[in-house]
């Protein structure tokens, strides 16, 4: 099937071509360059089909690895310039036109796939060489030491031909001879190499235990070992082996001769430490990321006694407005500024910056004495971002919110440390920003109790732990039942019994208001037409009051619930009153005000809540589609002493007067005293309820109220 110009196919064999050129020179293949080519050409497709596929296969990179070195790319400079191609032309060419940044993210995991599956193909092609080299080698002592036995030419071969570095040395560390593998390894020359003593070849970076290992192998204890050993070569450079080093006996078994055999790894840990880096360092602002953050701070919070530590989390206030008025490049170019200005507040032992992810950042600083060096820490933090940052001929004022969390090591793990800083910092940001807050545990508690309560209403709501209590609505003029207000509570498996005011913010934010209301109105009207048809009409006519949430008030499907949840229950609109509070209508406009204005034409009373604890516009009473004003508990306060408060008088008497005026109802809250009801009575409210007549109960308590009412 011939290629279409420029299409993939072309493409692929351009690249196998680039590839075969650059390592085709450092092959001991016998083929011809062309030959060569055409053996790496189903390779090349097969990277190209694992760059392109849904998931990534590390086992499928991994044979292409090994098969590279089935076609004899076992050089030691041949894994370097296969995984330089790779990187290089491999997206390039096959990459179409797919998402350039997963596309190298892919590239790069890939070639790291094919290290590691060649590193392990070579390691078993050594291992067989090692096997063969120890056979001759043992074959081949007496040679060495009795002039050569017939067996020289195949041990020979071998020493020669290996693809691995070889030496002989005896076991007083002289190097008696090394193949040409090692001579390429080390950059020097057969008589520099064979001058030198292996007791000589010692590194920084030596395991404790190699010298040790060494002498026990020299003095007859060991008959191998092998270890990873890093030599400086001679143009300053570091040079990586496997190394196994094995003892040769004479045929009476005394120890004679030391074999060295050595496979170079430099490039592969030099891939390694680069994929080491990409995987825990940002790639925006090169600081280091959360898994490294997180190292960090595990060993910080297991450092022992007498350690501390401190962290500061930093999340940029406002930053989102910035990334959507001049887009994600201009945002992106000032967390780089941002990230800059942090890792210069970092410059003392024992602390560092690292960025999270988005527009948080973090800052860590460990020792005995952080108590202080935490708040030296913050104020460098903050002061950082003081001068503005200019971003496309713009400045920009940036500024963040901080938590800071401090303590003693051992004693927190650090995604309890991280949260506690989360907490800290929202505290701060809702605070109003560009501030510090010092973590507290109490209020940790609370946003951690505060999370959880959100994280559980969902299921609780459908696992029916919400109940309804009901408090009476009593006229003041005769002392009966009118109705009752329905109060939801939450029985919460580990919190036992919690009020409106535990649950009803976390609802309204999240959203669920909108079902749970809808369920509350349920059950409530549910349970009027229970209360009527219990009582035969002899009560006269109880009606149910609803709490409506400024989010159901938006909600549009408002009025079509409340009207088919009416017609459901077979009860009439006159037996329920919808409450909504003074603030939700402040500055209401006529599409807010619509539904009210709607449920109202039906009959449904409106009660305005709370009245006079707001901003009270009188003037805006006369447009309100409200039928009933309930006068807050703070009004009748001054009314428990004896006497009255004459100014809370007044002031309950003047608004008694305006709602009588304006063809208003006036209910009043918390009256816990007879003298209050008397006075509330001559001051001429229609109806009270409060604790006075009645906590909050189940409905048979209303019930039964209502009993005594209508036998009188």
């Amino acid at each position: 099937m011939s290629a279409e110009p420029d299409g993939p196919e072309d493409r692929l064999h351009r690249l196998t071509t680039i590839w075969s050129r650059a390592v085709y020179p450092v092959t001991s293949t016998s083929l011809t360059r062309a030959e060569f080519a055409e053996q790496l050409l189903p390779l090349a497709r097969r990277l190209s089909e694992l760059l392109r596929a849904r998931s990534f296969d590390a086992d499928a990179a991994k044979a292409v690895g090994a098969a590279l070195v089935g076609v004899h790319c076992t050089d030691p400079e041949a894994l370097s310039r296969i995984l330089d191609c790779v990187d290089a032309y491999l997206v390039l060419y096959c990459g179409e036109d797919g998402p350039q940044d997963e596309l190298r993210m892919r590239s790069s995991r890939l070639q790291h796939a094919m290290a590691a599956g060649y590193a392990q193909a070579l390691r078993e092609r050594t291992r067989a060489e090692q096997e063969a080299i120890a056979q001759a080698a043992l074959r081949a002592q007496g040679v060495v030491a009795q002039a050569l036995h017939a067996s020289e030419a195949r041990f020979r071969a071998v020493f020669e031909g290996a693809a691995i570095g070889i030496g002989i040395a005896d076991l007083r560390g002289n190097v008696l001879q090394v193949n040409e593998a090692l001579l390429r390894m080390f950059g020097l020359s057969e008589q520099t190499l064979r001058g030198r003593r292996v007791q000589d070849w010692v590194h920084p970076e030596d395991a404790p235990q190699i010298r040790r290992l060494y002498e026990e192998l020299v003095r007859g204890e060991r008959e191998h070992y092998h270890v990873e050993k890093a030599f400086n070569r001679p143009d300053g450079t570091v040079l990586w082996t496997n190394l196994t080093v094995s003892l040769l006996r004479d045929a009476d078994g005394s120890p004679q001769y030391q074999l060295a055999l050595m496979e170079d790894t430099t490039e592969r840990r030099l891939l390694n430490l680069r994929l080491r880096y990409e995987a825990t360092h940002d790639a925006l602002t090169g600081l280091p990321n959360r898994t490294l953050f997180f190292e960090r701070l595990e060993k910080a919070l297991n450092a022992g006694e007498g350690q501390r530590f401190g962290l500061c989390y930093l999340d940029l206030d406002g930053f989102k407005t910035i990334n959507d008025s001049l887009g994600h490049a201009a945002g992106d170019r000032l967390l780089v500024e941002v990230a800059d200005r942090l890792q210069s507040c970092a410059t003392a032992p024992g602390e560092m910056v690292a960025r999270l992810g988005g527009d948080e950042f973090v800052a860590l600083t460990t020792g005995p004495g952080t108590e202080r060096g935490v708040d030296e820490l913050a104020e460098r933090i903050m002061n950082a971002l003081v001068t503005p940052i200019s971003i496309d001929g713009r400045d920009l004022l940036v500024r963040g919110s901080l938590g800071i969390v401090e303590g003693p090591a051992g004693e927190r793990t650090a995604a309890e440390v991280l949260r506690s800083a989360d907490i800290t910092m929202y505290r701060a940001k809702s605070a109003g920003g560009n501030r510090a807050e010092l973590a507290d545990p109490e209020a940790d508690a609370r946003a951690i109790t505060r999370h959880g309560l959100t994280t559980a209403l969902p299921t609780a709501l459908e696992r029916g732990e919400f109940f309804i209590e009901y408090q009476p609505l009593v006229h003041l003029g005769d002392g009966s039942v009118r109705g009752a207000e329905a109060l939801v509570r939450w029985l919460h498996p580990q919190h036992g019994v919690l009020g409106p005011d535990r649950f009803i913010p976390l609802a309204e934010h999240t959203g669920l208001i909108v079902p749970l209301g809808r369920w509350v109105l349920e059950e409530s009207i549910r349970q009027a037409r229970a209360w009527r048809e219990r009582h035969g009409g002899q009560a006269g006519p109880l009606r149910i009051n609803v709490n409506l949430s400024p989010c159901q008030l938006g909600h549009p499907g408002l009025v079509q619930d409340t009207v088919e949840i009416l017609e459901r229950a077979g009860v009439t609109p006159d037996a329920l009153c919808l409450e909504v509070t003074e603030s939700a209508l402040i500055g209401a406009d006529d599409d807010l005000l619509k539904p009210l204005r709607r449920l109202a034409e039906m009959g449904v009373d409106i009660a305005l809540d709370d009245f006079g604890t707001g901003y009270s516009n009188l003037a805006n009473l006369r447009r309100l589609p409200v039928s009933i004003l309930k006068l807050d508990r703070s009004f009748t306060q001054g009314m428990q002493r004896f006497p009255a408060d004459p100014v809370d008088l007044k002031i309950v008497e003047g608004i008694v007067s305006l709602a009588h005026s304006l063809d208003l109802a006036v209910t009043v809250e918390g009256v816990e005293t007879g003298a209050q009801a008397e006075q509330l009575r001559i001051l001429g409210c229609d109806t009270a309820q409060g604790w006075y007549y009645a906590r909050p109960g189940p409905p048979e308590r209303l019930h039964d109220l209502t009993l005594v009412d209508s036998t009188g």
